[in-house]
């Protein structure tokens, strides 16, 4: 925690005694009632001080909620799920940012705990101090750069500290909260609101929007596919579907409403199509390179989404394959390197069988081909993923060998940055990719044959990945978040 200096008094908000509940639903009610007192104490402090020309002799702080548990029990829960108890006798607890968006994971995370424990959750504030850009964020409020005002923000106010702003947790470094508790959540309120503003930056849509069943492309000609099978879909009463959201948070409820466009697109454009609690789809166009695929991931992983696929293009590396041809992963051949001090090389990331059958079934619906047939268009293996978009040009003794060795059957940048993103923050995880370029065979990704691939193949490919996602949709979640994600001292929330 920041210190201010000796002088300096601190003003804070009132600091309610702890509260105990067995009910989830009013745990959280208590939650937003708490976080929003924060936040609402330092707007009115910012606004107050923001015109001021010297430097008050106060520090302003507020602090996040935060859920704790204590059990002293050894007995064993439910082995079949992965989430929803703690490892063992202790105390527990978590910093909680937010409530209102994640209202419904928290009283489903909470009451599998209450449930599973059969003690009371405890709700108050925590020692954590709120920066006040995360704050502020979403009330037409915006805080000067550092310089624009009269004094220093941070002699007055909380900012943020990335010191205290990691993956630790996620990491499996053994993290312990400062007053000795373990964590009971894969991330911190900071850890949350750094990647909650990161994600209107490159998306330029807000975090609610997002759903729970995620698709990553890396060509905009999905995103135009993404729109047309969006607009179908808010014609038909009967698909679920509620609205379309594109970048810039114009939202449509119906097929003929008009989107209107931001004059600059983001980094990463992003497409909602939403149903009811979160269940619809999103679609991030994430570019080309494993940077963007780690950028995307490192912060969609705080919302918790049920899984994420990835949807792009790749080199096929078999002669027997052909333009269109849909890859299958089961492996991949990490040389992206964007991961290795996160994840070391040596993890092996495994293939889950929900996700994989799902996606098979859903080539097998759109193409209504099955079994032995089904081959002829679909291959399932290794993929290897590079870090450098033009390796066909380097000296091809050593990455072919290492090719042919790890039986790879395509290759690109992103999917096992994605995948292994995946496996670290444990989301459920997978890719299908589509042959656009066979560049050992001599078939190289010139100007007239891609033109002819995207006419012909984007829009199935896209909807097979959607089909996948509506199979996943429709699958229990404890079934959805397989234990093969999970370590041996494992957080209780998902």
């Amino acid at each position: 925690m920041p210190s201010p200096s000796q002088s300096q008094r601190i003003v804070t908000h009132d600091v309610p005694a702890p509260e105990s509940f067995t009910d989830a639903f009013a745990a959280v009610a208590r939650l937003e009632e708490l976080y929003n007192a924060a936040c609402d104490f330092l707007v009115r402090s910012f606004s107050e001080q923001a015109t001021s020309a010297l430097a008050p002799d106060t520090r302003f702080r507020a602090f996040y909620p935060e859920v704790r548990l204590h059990t002293t029990s050894h007995a064993q829960t439910d082995t079949r799920l992965s989430f929803g108890h703690v490892a063992g006798p202790g105390s527990y607890s978590t910093t909680i940012t937010r409530p209102d968006l994640f209202r419904h994971y928290l009283t489903q995370q909470i009451g599998l705990l209450v449930q599973n424990h059969a003690v009371p959750v405890e709700i108050g504030f925590s020692q954590t101090p709120i920066p006040v850009h995360f704050a502020v964020s979403g009330r037409d409020i915006t805080v000067p750069q550092e310089g624009a005002m009269a004094y220093p923000l941070r002699d007055v106010f909380d900012v943020p500290d990335l010191t205290t702003t990691n993956d630790a947790i996620v990491n499996g470094l053994g993290y312990i909260h400062e007053d000795g508790t373990l964590p009971l959540a894969a991330f911190t309120a900071q850890r949350i609101d750094y990647s909650l503003a990161r994600l209107t930056h490159y998306t330029a849509t807000d975090p609610a929007h997002f759903q729970n069943h995620v698709l990553f492309t890396n060509y905009q000609f999905y995103v135009e596919e993404f729109e047309a099978y969006a607009r179908r879909m808010l014609d038909d009463p009967e698909s679920g579907y509620t609205s379309f959201v594109g970048p810039g948070n114009t939202e449509i409820f119906d097929s003929e409403s008009e989107i209107d466009r931001p004059a600059k697109l983001p980094q990463m454009p992003t497409y909602h199509l939403k149903r009811k609690n979160g269940s619809g789809v999103t679609l991030v166009n994430i570019g080309v390179g494993p940077s963007n695929a780690k950028t995307a991931t490192d912060h969609i992983a705080v919302l918790r989404p049920h899984a994420w696929l990835m949807v792009g293009h790749c080199a096929g590396l078999r002669n027997s394959q052909r333009l269109g041809d849909f890859v299958l992963a089961h492996a991949y051949l990490r040389e992206d390197k964007v991961l290795d001090d996160d994840l070391p090389i040596w993890v092996p990331v495994p293939p889950l069988a929900e996700i994989q059958i799902a996606l098979e079934a859903a080539v097998a619906d759109v193409t209504e081909l099955e079994g032995f047939e089904l081959k002829r268009i679909m291959r399932t293996g290794t993929v290897a993923s590079f870090d450098n978009r033009n390796w066909e040009l380097r000296e091809h003794s050593g990455p072919v060998l290492r090719l042919s060795q790890s039986r790879a059957i395509a290759l690109d940048m992103e999917s096992a940055t994605i995948a292994a993103n995946g496996f670290r923050f444990r989301v459920p995880y997978g890719t299908l990719l589509c042959v656009s370029d066979k560049p050992l065979h001599g078939e190289l990704k010139l100007p007239g044959m891609a033109t002819e691939f995207y006419t012909t193949q984007v829009s199935r490919h896209l909807l097979i990945g959607i089909r996948a996602m509506e199979r996943l949709r429709d699958m229990p979640i404890a079934r959805i978040h397989s234990r093969k994600l999970r370590s041996f001292d494992e957080t209780a929330f998902l």
